[in-house]
């Protein structure tokens, strides 16, 4: 029998978010653009300063902070298990505890597909993962902005398969207290607090989780810190403003398990993991500036440090070596955008251009160790990574019903790798000027109808030294050419609804090599080859009446190895690991007196391949049902009462490297009570 990863439930929020987006809207309303909104998005001082992704990009989905804030999750990207087409890999070890992503990327970290920004700031590491989302604590955050596909011209490193943004607090005078108790010993504290008077605004940000996990060894603690400081000039020329963010989790690792020792005991640890253990520290300092040049010609800029430490002590299997994994990464960038609006005959027409910079320096160490002490050095690597780009766009309507969005964008990537255990050095791969067009179309059929498509090619280069000239030879970036198209309706009043179909090749891709055996080689990536990813998303929200709601989304995916490399012939044609084919999510919410509310949903998606040859079986299909009821108190306080996998149904994350597999079980049934204040 194969079961397998999960979802983090969702809280009576999400059904309230999604509701209110199906809330209904009149004909026009609905119509606005092909975007989903799902939920409450704050509006924010910048907005008619930024071309935001709603306004230009055919495939964006916007996830409101009333949809967020309430969740209770042991990580922040728990929170998009419920956004369309997403999915998300849960490792539940230590620091490094998941992951998301979508277009048949898988999260594993692999290839790290999804360009994450937190407030526009760039917020991947190195070799694409996402360890500054976990800074973010939901009750900060006031949406989430998903572009998919290959048509988004504002980013280049890392926006494979698109980007998300998360947009947090910003201004105001309310703020929120929450705190939450449960089961696996679940402490969960947040705060967070706006003041705003005149021209100035402040919004802070305090943090706390601590859990013992449901296995055992796997405890935890995470702290947080933000704090936003803005002055805007009262005339409205002009803004400027500091942003920065703390984060620190300590975390033992439970260890991975064999499939017979997880129907055996899923909450055990090995005893070869009960050394394992990890630390992680972020920081993130930005520094923002925007303003008009003309009442019709915008310009914003930011200026950003990233520093990301993380130590690891992990034992992957039974007879592998216990290694020390260590990364102290300092990212700094500047970013700058300018947005016209001249005034013409056209219905509308937007041009937007922007170019932007980032400045890596990675150290990167790996050891073989016993019980935490170092006893040999697998990896010491000292590399500088250096992007520069631009793009161009304009956001041209001939009449009212047709919307054109042509864009091209050019990446350029230096750097220099340094192996100080071997005393080497390489340059990076001349990989030239990275050329990305893009095109997005959509059209209005009736006032109750939107097709759309677009097209676009973005690019992947290798992680760590896969990036550099360490063996003779060049090497061109992987293109990914990728196309769109769909439609977006309201049939009935109250409903909305999206479908959409899709594709995208990789001429060349790659992927990092595990290294789960100690024996790490000399190479972080290998070749996977050309590939081919398709698939078809639907989604709806609907409010069939005052009190009740329902939402439900449901996609389709297949990622095919087309041209394998050549040391690996019997993969062609096979389909990529750790890649369901199917990922879905249905909700309802009743609500039967004002201070009442009852709500249900599922999350769940299909078995996929461990390894390329597909030969060893499929894992990872689950399907979990979580409930929750809300009582209001009085105008400012609630109490929230969720039951998480309210079946028990077991669940795992498998993976396979080099002979070796594990199984990490994913949390069973559990109550969580949360109280919350408006402050």
């Amino acid at each position: 029998m194969n079961r397998l990863p999960a979802s983090r439930p969702l809280s009576r929020a999400i059904l309230i978010a999604l509701a209110s987006a199906a809330l209904a809207p009149s004909l026009a309303s609905a119509q606005e653009g092909t975007v989903l909104n799902l939920g409450t998005v704050q509006a924010r001082a910048s907005a008619e300063r930024d071309l935001s992704a709603r306004s230009v990009f055919t495939s964006v989905d916007i996830l409101g902070g009333d949809l967020l804030q309430q969740q209770k999750v042991d990580h922040s990207w728990e929170l998009l298990m419920n956004a369309p087409g997403v999915q998300v890999t849960q490792f539940k070890m230590g620091t490094d505890a998941g992951r998301f992503s979508f277009r048949g990327f898988n999260g594993e970290g692999r290839i790290n597909a999804v360009k994450l920004l937190i407030d526009g700031v760039p917020s991947n590491d190195n070799a694409g993962g996402m360890p500054y989302l976990d800074a973010v604590f939901p009750l900060d955050i006031s949406a989430m902005e998903i572009v998919r596909g290959t048509n988004d011209a504002r980013y280049g490193l890392h926006a494979i398969a698109g980007d998300v943004n998360v947009l947090t607090r910003q201004g105001g005078n309310d703020g929120q207290l929450s705190v939450t108790v449960g089961s696996f010993g679940t402490q969960d504290v947040q705060l967070a607090k706006g003041v705003e008077n005149g021209a100035w605004s402040q919004n802070y940000f305090i943090g706390w989780r601590g859990t013992d996990g449901e296995r055992d060894h796997a405890e935890g603690t995470q702290r947080s810190f933000a704090g936003k400081w803005f002055y805007t000039d009262p005339d409205g020329r002009w803004r400027a403003g500091l942003t920065s963010r703390y984060y620190k989790n300590a975390a033992l690792e439970a260890g991975y398990l064999s499939y017979p020792q997880v129907q055996a005991d899923p909450g055990q640890s090995p005893d070869y993991a009960r050394d394992d253990r990890s630390e992680r520290q972020t920081v993130q300092t930005a520094l923002h500036l925007d303003g008009a040049l003309a009442s019709d010609w915008h310009w914003n800029a930011k200026a950003y440090q990233n520093d990301y430490r993380n130590q690891r002590w992990v034992t992957f299997t039974a007879g592998g070596a216990q290694q020390e994994r260590f990364n102290d990464e300092t990212h700094r960038g500047l970013i700058l955008n300018t947005t016209w609006r001249p005034t013409t005959t056209l219905a509308e027409l937007v041009l937007d251009a922007g170019v932007d910079g980032q400045w890596q320096d990675n150290p990167a160490r790996r050891y073989r160790a016993v019980a935490r002490e170092r006893q040999a050095t697998l990896r010491d690597w000292t590399f500088d990574l250096d992007t520069r780009g631009a793009y161009i766009q304009a956001v041209i309507r001939p009449f009212d019903a047709l919307k054109i969005v042509p864009a091209y964008r050019v990446d350029r990537i230096y750097g220099d790798f340094h192996n100080v255990a071997a005393g080497t050095r390489a340059p990076v791969y001349d990989y030239g000027l990275i050329r990305q067009p893009k095109l997005s179309v959509s059209y209005d059929l009736g006032s109750r109808t939107v097709a759309y498509a677009n097209w676009g090619r973005t690019f992947q280069i290798g992680s760590g030294n896969g990036a550099y000239r360490t063996q003779p030879g060049n090497l061109s970036p992987s293109i990914n050419e990728g196309w769109e198209t769909g439609l977006k309706w309201a049939p009935v009043q109250g409903l909305q609804a999206r479908i959409a179909y899709w594709e995208q090749r990789a001429s060349n891709e790659v992927a990092t090599i595990l290294g789960v055996n100690g024996s790490v080689g000399s190479n972080e990536v290998g070749n996977v080859g050309e590939t081919l990813r398709r698939g078809w998303d639907a989604q709806l929200t609907w409010q069939a009446s005052a009190r009740w709601r329902a939402w439900a989304s449901y996609s389709r995916q297949k990622a095919v190895i087309k041209a394998p490399d050549p040391s690996a012939p019997q993969t062609r044609g096979r389909q990529v690991e750790n890649v369901p084919n199917w990922l879905a999510n249905a909700g309802v919410e009743y609500t039967p007196t004002p201070d009442w509310t009852f709500s249900a949903w599922s999350n769940g998606q299909g078995d996929y391949f461990v390894e390329r040859t597909n030969t060893l079986g499929r894992y990872g299909g689950y399907a979990l049902l979580n409930l929750s009821a809300t009582y209001r108190l009085d105008p400012r306080n609630s109490l929230a009462l969720q039951l998480k996998n309210a079946t028990d149904r077991l669940y795992v994350y498998a993976w396979y490297d080099s002979g070796a597999s594990g199984y990490s079980p994913g949390d069973g049934r559990a109550l969580y009570l949360s109280w919350t204040r408006e402050l």
